[in-house]
């Protein structure tokens, strides 16, 4: 890759970018999340069995990213940005990348922050982190749910993540596995040419691909470090 060259740079993230922040993941407390099995709150069944249930729980999740803040590695990424042609593709659902100062940011898995309506998904209402009540409607009248991809759903952003990782110089994979698809499937649209990092503190499977050069610390520790080398290079 030519250092005169500012390359172009696809960071993939997940639960552990997010929960270094302190926000827990349903992989916490054997896959529970307050009490809650993955089954009773993030399917559509669910919703269609006791949305009130559902919109408790998002509440609460809701009211706890109200309290957390962004972390050293959603800092050195919106910093990487201002300097790179970079765009974020996270599975989280939350707004620390947003709150950091990340512009370009593809949400996979919706947004915690924000309803949709039953009708029509294109009508999306950002509601911040106050409690709202099941039965709260969009202008137009019809119901809002919680605007997340929940297990069972379409993932309606993957092919545009798929096409910004087609086009990356350099792929950064920070926090997670990359074992839930489709998301799993995003890396093997790299070009051969790009350079791909794995950060995470632990052995995961995806390490086991030779080309892979695995930044074993966490994202705290290991992307604002990735981020200065980058600018030295590149900048």
């Amino acid at each position: 890759m030519d250092p005169n060259v500012k390359p172009r740079i696809v960071v993939l993230t997940g639960a552990g970018i997010s929960a270094e922040s302190g926000i827990r993941t349903f992989r916490d407390s054997n896959g529970l999340w307050e009490e809650h099995a993955i089954e009773d709150v993030a399917t559509p069944e669910a919703w269609a069995r006791n949305p009130q249930l559902v919109t408790r729980f998002y509440n609460l999740r809701r009211m706890q990213l109200a309290d957390v803040k962004p972390n050293a590695a959603h800092y050195a990424l919106a910093k990487l940005e201002s300097l790179f042609e970079l765009t974020v593709i996270t599975q989280n659902v939350d707004d620390l990348h947003e709150r950091a100062g990340t512009i370009k940011l593809i949400h996979l898995h919706g947004e915690l922050v924000k309803l949709r309506s039953v009708v029509n998904p294109n009508t999306i209402v950002n509601v911040g982190y106050r409690e709202v009540m099941y039965g709260e409607t969009c202008d137009r009248g019809t119901l809002l749910r919680p605007h997340i991809v929940w297990f069972g759903e379409a993932v309606p952003m993957i092919e545009k993540a798929a096409v910004k990782v087609s086009h990356a110089d350099i792929v950064l994979i920070i926090g997670t596995s990359l074992n839930v698809y489709p998301a799993a499937g995003l890396m093997h649209y790299a070009p051969p040419h790009a350079k791909i990092y794995y950060i995470d503190p632990t052995d995961a499977p995806l390490i086991q691909q030779e080309s892979i050069i695995h930044l074993q610390k966490t994202a705290c520790e290991a992307v604002p470090q990735l981020v200065a080398e980058l600018m030295d290079l590149y900048g």
